[in-house]
């Protein structure tokens, strides 16, 4: 009995023992992870010219949520098929130290060419654009989100781009280009871009269509300097059955396409054409000038009243007077800032003559207006 009551007490200890430190208990063991990189979900197209600018992040997690710790290539996927089912032929690899993997949120890129007679042969329709990031046995989970890219021929910046200063603004100016026969069917238009050299801040300022050949900015400031750039852009309408619009988005982002109806591509630049927005224009003559005496009974001054000048960046004005054959001299010591004006130091049987000039925030004076006489009547 005694081995019996000894084995009771050993396994009375192993319990209370388990009790206090816990033990182990056994699990099926997990499987290895395959180390599927995520596909990514960002990617992001921008067509200038004949190229492709393709951008994205580099995944950092694994189908399995684990760190991607030994990254392989990356495909580049191009397909006419609208949305691509499969890569296919790559049109593009980049190995695992192409990318910056340092980075907080590590971006990769590239850029393809797209073959001219691509474009030539498929004029309305979209190339359909998808990365596929891959481990190092050469697998995949999966094609990233696709983006679409219209492949339209684009033409060559326009020749003689010139830009001159106005008294408006900035005149700018090209050669129209006859479309070449081929491009039935689609539409150009000229854009055209400033950018601030001070601030490196880009904005687009106009879309003009041929016969014109014009445009003048309005909305430059002065004493800028500027670069402008012009390119034509091709657009052409989509045939239904090439890119049909869904009635509902769909939820995957592999096939998450969006819907156009029109398509269009920026052509290359025209060299940027530098100016200096120097103002030396004056504001526009004053008119419609009018000089009224006080009357009988009042103090003696006469009123001068004048249709005010619309330039925006009017300062105010001068006021000139002369006496018979005289001179004309300013006689008011601050500028006038309204179109209105009284000269109080008139003498009774004289006649005064007098003009206004407008002045613009920088200096620039305007020639005079008009004269407006009156005669101050003797008591």
């Amino acid at each position: 009995m005694r081995p019996f009551h000894n084995s009771l007490r050993a396994i009375a200890a192993f319990a209370l023992l388990c009790l206090f430190t816990g033990c182990a208990s056994i699990q099926s063991p997990l499987p290895p992870s395959l180390e599927l990189p995520k596909p990514p979900n960002d990617l992001r197209a921008v067509r200038k010219g004949g190229r492709v600018y393709l951008y994205w992040s580099v995944p950092d997690q694994t189908m399995d949520r684990q760190r991607v710790r030994h990254p392989g290539p990356t495909r580049v996927c191009r397909s006419l098929d609208v949305p691509m089912k499969v890569c296919g032929t790559p049109v593009g690899n980049l190995t695992a130290l192409s990318v910056n993997t340092f980075a907080p949120k590590p971006q990769a890129n590239f850029v393809d060419t797209l073959p001219t007679d691509l474009g030539q042969q498929n004029p309305t329709r979209l190339a359909s654009y998808a990365v596929e990031a891959m481990n190092l046995h050469a697998r995949s989970a999966g094609l990233s989100n696709q983006v679409l890219v219209p492949l339209v021929p684009t033409l060559s910046p326009p020749a003689n781009f010139r830009a001159e200063l106005s008294s408006k603004g900035v005149s700018l100016s090209w050669d129209c280009e006859t479309p070449p026969a081929t491009s039935s069917g689609v539409r150009y238009v000229y854009r055209i871009y400033r950018k601030s050299v001070d601030t490196k801040a880009e904005v687009k300022v106009a879309e003009v269509a041929c016969p014109d050949n014009r445009f003048e900015d309005q909305t430059i400031e002065w004493q800028k300097a500027y670069e402008y750039r012009i390119s034509v852009v091709s657009a052409i309408e989509l045939a239904p059955k090439v890119h049909p619009c869904p009635t509902q988005q769909p939820t995957d982002a592999a096939n998450a396409i969006e819907c156009l109806d029109v398509a269009s591509a920026e052509g290359d630049d025209s060299p940027a054409q530098k100016v200096f927005t120097k103002d030396i224009y004056p504001p526009a003559v004053p008119s419609g000038l009018q000089a009224v005496f006080s009357g009988p009974g009042q103090s003696t001054f006469i009123d001068l009243l004048w249709a005010p000048d619309s330039d925006a960046d009017l300062a105010g004005y001068n006021v000139y007077r002369r006496e018979d054959d005289g001179q004309a001299t300013k006689i008011n010591s601050d500028l006038v800032k309204a179109p209105a004006f009284r000269d109080t130091n008139v003498v009774a049987g004289k006649t005064y003559k007098y003009s206004i000039s407008a002045l613009d925030e920088r200096g620039n004076e305007s020639a005079h207006s008009e004269e407006a006489g009156e005669t101050v009547p003797q008591p």
